[in-house]
């Protein structure tokens, strides 16, 4: 199915008075405050963030999954979504292949059609966190943590592959998480199986491209339920660290126990200039994989006022990497997609109103109830006239739900590949 922009401009077309009538409302209001109203519009429409090739079916969990009719079954009609949702967001300008589920048959096919949608590749991310067909060795007891030197040095050979994969394509960064970790106490030796991450990340990383960078994700629990091997932020650090310098953290908002205070991990790290990568997404209990912003706005908010204040004050931190990592079993996976692209420019807005300079002053003196006051104001601010302009601006569609929904584009797909399809790698 494909977009055209005279679709689009119909549809933008009933409800461009009243966007106009709010946006000059909200512009001439900031522009009094001293804000650049149309540098907070080019920010946000330059604002990209890559799409998980494995997002785009419908998610599921140990005790199931509900399929959504129309489907992506190949990496071609992945990225074709990815170029759906893009047209009408104007944010979604990159794909994160997940590899071996989405390897390229005609590698420049494959760029081509990324390109006809204005896709760029981002980092590529590795599985060793379940066996493929024919595998020789097993990762039941771990990967690059593995007793097992033979297991180890599969492991190390599919993220070696996974990069090679990934710089035929122009990617330019690795994306590491590991399962690895323990159900039991006494079934690993925890310094062992540091050690053994340690020196299996450090042959991967040396054999990278000298132009890449090497991300290394964490997460406290899940699937074992004793122990992690990269559990927090500190050892994902600790183990860059140790690799070098093109080696970074990268921080999934999901990967944290419950009232992590998500947004001091992220100062401190690009302040040691260390973070590398961000997956966004949302949760109530755990790695929930929720729409992004659908259950703790604010603290989305929070995390963007640091990540807006790393960007303008921390130089010795690298461009970052942005990617959604969401799953559900209830919505349509493309809707959800565009309600966490539409939560991220939003937050991304209301921190980019926040007067940093102001701020500064209010916590050199002590004055807490300004500092809150200075927070709050930007984030009750309605934003949305600003995100629709900067799409307005971009081609994209005022109302992305709307206008997918008015296109019929799930009817469609549907229509052109069938009702009982499976997106490759769920």
């Amino acid at each position: 199915m494909n977009i055209h922009k005279q679709q689009l401009e119909d549809l933008n077309k009933h409800k461009l008075q009243d966007h106009k009538s709010h946006f000059d409302f909200l512009a001439q209001s900031l522009s009094k405050s001293g804000a650049a109203v149309d540098k907070l519009i080019t920010k946000l429409a330059d604002f990209q963030v890559a799409i998980p090739s494995w997002a785009l079916g419908a998610g599921g969990t140990r005790f199931g999954r509900f399929s959504y009719g129309g489907e992506p079954a190949s990496l071609e009609q992945k990225i074709e979504d990815i170029g759906l949702i893009h047209r009408l967001t104007q944010t979604a300008g990159a794909v994160s292949l997940h590899i071996p589920w989405d390897v390229p048959n005609d590698y420049n096919a494959i760029k081509e059609l990324a390109a006809k949608h204005q896709i760029k590749f981002d980092a590529v991310n590795s599985n060793t966190f379940q066996d493929q067909k024919n595998q020789k060795e097993t990762y039941k007891y771990g990967s690059l943590s593995n007793t097992s030197s033979a297991v180890r040095e599969q492991a190390i050979a599919h993220n070696k592959e996974v990069v090679e994969i990934g710089n035929k394509l122009g990617s330019k960064a690795l994306t590491v998480w590991l399962a690895d970790g323990s159900s039991f106490p006494g079934q690993n030796n925890f310094q062992t199986a540091l050690t053994h991450t340690q020196n299996s990340l450090i042959s991967i990383y040396e054999d990278m491209p000298t132009d890449w960078k090497l991300y290394i994700e964490y997460k406290p629990y899940e699937p074992n339920f004793y122990s992690t091997v990269i559990q927090d932020w500190g050892t994902s650090l600790m183990l860059a660290n140790g690799c070098g310098e093109r080696a970074y953290t990268l921080v999934d908002l999901g990967h944290h126990l419950p009232n992590t205070n998500i947004e001091q991990i992220v100062s401190v790290l690009m302040l040691k200039g260390k973070l590398g990568g961000f997956h966004f997404n949302d949760s109530k209990y755990g790695d929930d994989d929720l729409t992004v912003g659908s259950i703790k706005p604010y603290a989305l908010f929070l995390i963007f006022n640091e990540l807006v204040y790393g960007i303008q004050n921390n130089p010795q931190n690298p461009e970052l990497g942005w990617m959604i990592d969401a799953s559900h079993n209830v919505k349509d996976p493309l809707e959800d997609l565009i309600q966490s692209l539409e939560a991220i420019q939003e937050a991304y807005a209301k921190a980019l109103l926040i007067d940093q300079d102001a701020l500064r002053a209010a916590q050199e003196a002590n004055d807490v109830t300004l500092c809150q006051e200075l927070l709050q104001n930007a984030y009750r601010t309605d934003v949305r006239p600003l995100v629709r302009e900067a799409r307005l601006r971009s081609g994209g569609a005022l109302n992305p739900i709307e206008a997918y929904r008015k296109l019929e584009v799930r009817k469609n797909l549907i229509a052109e590949r069938g009702s009982k399809t499976v997106a490759t790698g769920l």
